[in-house]
């Protein structure tokens, strides 16, 4: 990319600069470099921004769905010949690597296609009545003016994955990225824009935690829509339910990666390694715990461990990067606190765990992408640290192996390998968690089929598929009769 861009607001179908504090966008690669500056948006263009969404409801709602969905059709085009050029401004602002980037930008487009064809889907249901003459129909509606809240670890898809339902399914939108990637958020509402989206239908609002305070505690908002932390979207949860206003909240994660007796173990290493390092570690489904049976640990972690020291970890834009940087110098700080505690509380670290003290590394917000392995519960087990850390422990067998999986107040993805099927259906049925894989990695999420958390990973209904109508609308039940035919 070239130039820094300027971060500006959408409100009522205008591009407008923010009138708050100054906001600056930085490289985490090189964080001298900025990539995007501008203003805050003010509580003020907040009030403006709900205001042009609420003006806006009633004309979208009654839209035919079908249209609705040709403008998302219309928008996933714009994306899709943009993604080289995005998948680097991406790479650029949040650094991932570029084949990701690219990838990510690839599938925001998909996700916006699948949401564009909702009017060839169903849309109610029918039963039947007790009654003569009459048949009772179950309709849909939208719920209004939705506040979406996004997190900087997937800047355009899980956006995408949001406001595409809320759109497709007749709400108008007021959305606030996190603050740390607002180029990524600038480029999609361009894109629906550009597409034909009527003025009011999306709104913009670019700003930090003041921004985020006004929009969940708005009058005129009707539904909540947030990923990020488990502090934040339990204090989201909190004031939205004052207000009787429902919540949906994809929130933390501590998933464990499961590897039996009886694994193909070069495929697992392959998994265990994407899932922990890609995205350096920033995902909420990232592998972040590794459970490994006795009989194999000594050389599976052998071998795991040498793979992630011969990690390239570099500038994610160069095509031989396999790890980037960290978002922030405070995600990093943190991070090597949690790797500090973990030794402390009798961890051994099997590979990184150390900053770098020189070069263009030293620079920049890297992590070195580290494994831990734990005798005992520490710290390090159960909080998150959203980086590429990985705690390691050993278990018995597979029961102990599973019950250390549910050894978590968060439940939202975990991974098991094992070529036994028996082994595979007992995890289906022990494993308490919103995804499950066997035999892949724990991240990963496909737009046809329900995403979402169980225990304190997530609140509300479901995201993705069919499962997103159950929060972006409301049902009405119909009883419906005629009278006596007319001669």
């Amino acid at each position: 990319m070239t130039g820094v861009v300027e971060i500006r607001q959408l409100i009522d179908g205008h591009w407008r600069d923010g009138g708050g504090d100054s906001v600056t966008s930085l490289n985490p690669t090189r964080p001298n470099e900025v990539v995007a500056e501008g203003n805050c948006a003010t509580l003020a263009d907040v009030d403006g921004a709900v205001a042009a969404a609420g003006e806006a409801r009633a004309g979208w709602a009654n839209t035919p769905i079908h249209q609705r969905g040709a403008l998302l059709l219309e928008a996933a085009a714009v994306v899709e010949s943009n993604a080289l050029a995005w998948g680097l401004e991406l790479t650029t602002e949040e650094g991932k690597t570029k084949a990701e980037g690219i990838g990510e930008v690839r599938r925001a487009a998909q996700i916006l296609r699948y949401y564009g064809n909702e009017g060839d889907r169903q849309a109610g249901e029918i039963f039947a009545s007790p009654r003569a003459g009459e048949q009772i129909l179950v309709t849909r509606k939208p719920v209004g003016v939705v506040a979406v809240i996004t997190p900087f670890n997937f800047p355009i898809a899980i956006p995408a994955w949001k406001i595409a339902p809320a759109l497709v399914h007749g709400n108008t939108v007021v959305w606030k990225p996190a603050s740390t990637v607002p180029l990524l958020a600038i480029r999609l509402t361009e894109a629906l824009t550009n597409a034909g989206l009527p003025a009011g239908v999306l709104n913009l609002v670019i700003g930090d935690s003041p921004v985020g305070e006004a929009l969940v505690n708005h009058a005129g908002i009707d539904a909540i829509s947030f990923t990020g932390s488990t502090g934040v979207g339990r204090r989201i949860a909190s004031a939205a339910a004052a207000r009787g206003v429902p919540v949906q909240a994809e929130m933390g994660g501590k998933n464990a990666a499961v590897v039996l007796d009886d694994a193909d173990i070069d495929m697992a290493l392959d998994q265990v390694m994407l899932g922990a390092f890609r995205s350096t570690g920033q995902k909420c489904t990232a592998t972040s715990r590794l459970i490994v049976t006795e009989r194999i640990a000594d050389r599976f972690l052998a071998e795991l461990s040498a793979r992630t020291a011969a990690l390239a970890v570099g500038d994610p834009t160069d095509e031989a990067t396999q790890m980037g940087p960290v978002i922030t110098g405070m995600a990093q700080r943190g991070i090597y606190a949690g790797i500090g505690s973990a030794i402390s509380q009798g961890g051994d670290v099997l590979t990184g765990g150390h900053p770098y003290f020189k070069g263009p590394l030293a620079d920049g917000f890297f992590v070195a992408p580290t494994v831990v392995e734990l005798t005992a519960h520490a710290d390090i087990w159960s909080q998150e640290l959203f980086g590429p850390v990985l705690a390691a422990r050993r278990a018995a067998d597979t029961d102990e192996a599973f019950a250390l999986v549910n050894d978590s107040e968060f439940g939202l993805s975990a991974a098991v390998f094992t070529q036994d099927v028996t082994r595979a259906l007992q995890a289906v049925d022990q494993v308490d968690v919103g995804v499950l894989h066997v035999n892949s990695e724990s991240a990963g999420a496909d737009p046809h089929v329900p995403f979402g958390g169980a225990k304190k990973s997530g609140l509300g209904p479901k995201e993705q598929g069919s499962a997103s109508r159950e929060f972006y609308t409301h049902t009405t039940t119909v009883y419906l009769r005629g009278g006596k035919p007319q001669p």
